[in-house]
This record gives C-alpha cells, structure tokens and sequence, in this order.
C-alpha cells in the first residue's frame, strides 16, 4: 500500500471517532510507519487516537508526538488532580482504593501499589486519564498473587481458541512466575491487540512481552 493512500485513510478513521477532535491533529506516513503530531484536550482523546491508528489496516508502527493542551488554556494544580484521581478511583468498586496511591507532579500522574488483577491495574489508570489537567499517567501499581504458570498459560491458550478474531495456531505462550511471553506471527494490529488482551486478562499476570510479528 502507498503511504500516501495510508496516510487518507488514517486521516479518515481519526475523523471518523467522535471522542477526538482531530481538526489540530497531523498526520505523516513513511514506509507504514505513522507519526501523530499536533494537539488534543485530553490525555485520553490522545490515548484514543493512538488506538484508532494502530486499527488501520497497513499500519505497521506508530510515531506518537501529539501534545495535551486544555483548550481553554486553564491550570489545574497538582493536589487538585490528585484529589480527583484519589475520588474517581474510590467510586470504582472495581478497584480496590485502599490499595492504590497517586503522584501528580506537573500534570503527570504516578499510580503505584499492589493488586490481585490485572484489570484492577487498568481500570485505575483508565479512570484517571480521563480527568482535566491530567498530561499523562505511569502505572507503576503491581500486579501479586499467588499464581500457577501452567494453569496461566493454559487460560490463555483456551481463551485465544475461543476468540474469532485470532489465528490461534500461530500463537506459542509461554509463562515464567508472573510474566507471559507470546511469540509467533499475526495478520493484523488488531489480532495483535486481541491476543495481548488474552494474555492479560488471565489472572496473576503483571507482565506481557509482546515478540508477535505482523506478516
């Protein structure tokens, strides 16, 4: 594919999701690999862009240099975003506050702590990207139970048979204590995502080395 024809319809899916502004977003394309730049809102709407890019068909490997900026120019402090990420994490009974604290320095907030889950991991930090004057978040909260590495990687491989997304097939797992490692060759970003999105949804796991290769 010519990246010229890439780069429209990357330019044609981003405006096509209605949670980004993609008016100050700009778009380059050299040899399938896509570099973002320009300005959003919101960290999340960042976020965002990135997963609709890393959807298009042809997408080899993304750039990201997109900036956060408030669009009505307004300072939040630091103790202000961390009272808010410590309450819209307390309202998520999903995840277990007591467990978690936070660090905002400069609008970049620093999760830390330890939980049973990965999802409870994720569901804290997506909670918290969502909030204004937030530039960006680090997820340094651990994932610690008790965990089997042969009952892990069997979750894993039973899950990835029954997604009709994947090519299970050309997929090897393999788990050491809490870190699984998924080898072999995929046909799309998106079964790339699906087969990552597998492995940690598994209990126990607290890390995901991805060596996948797209064909």
């Amino acid at each position: 594919m010519k990246d010229t024809t890439l780069r429209d319809m990357v330019e044609s899916a981003l405006d096509y999701e209605p949670s980004i502004d993609a008016a100050n977003i700009g778009v380059a394309v050299d040899n399938g690999v896509v570099t973002l730049t320009g300005h959003v809102a919101t960290y999340a709407q960042k976020l965002t862009a990135e997963r609709v890019v890393r959807g298009v068909n042809g997408v080899r490997g993304i750039a990201q240099e997109i900036e956060v900026r408030d669009s009505l120019g307004k300072h939040i402090a630091d103790d202000e975003i961390a009272s808010r990420a410590l309450r819209i994490i307390a309202w998520d009974v999903t995840i277990p506050s007591d467990k978690i604290q936070v660090k905002v320095q400069k609008g970049w907030v620093t999760l830390s702590g330890k939980v049973d889950w990965y999802f409870q991991r994720s569901a804290a930090e997506h909670a918290v990207r969502k909030l204004s004057g937030v530039l960006g978040v680090t997820n340094q909260i651990i994932v610690a139970p008790a965990i089997v590495a042969s009952d892990v990687k069997r979750r894993i491989e039973e899950a990835l048979k029954r997604s009709a997304e994947v090519e299970a097939s050309g997929v090897t797992v393999s788990v050491k204590d809490s870190k699984v490692t998924l080898d072999g060759k995929v046909r799309s970003w998106r079964e790339r995502k699906s087969i990552e999105q597998a492995a940690w949804a598994a209990p126990g796991v607290a890390s995901v080395e991805d060596r996948l290769v797209l064909e």
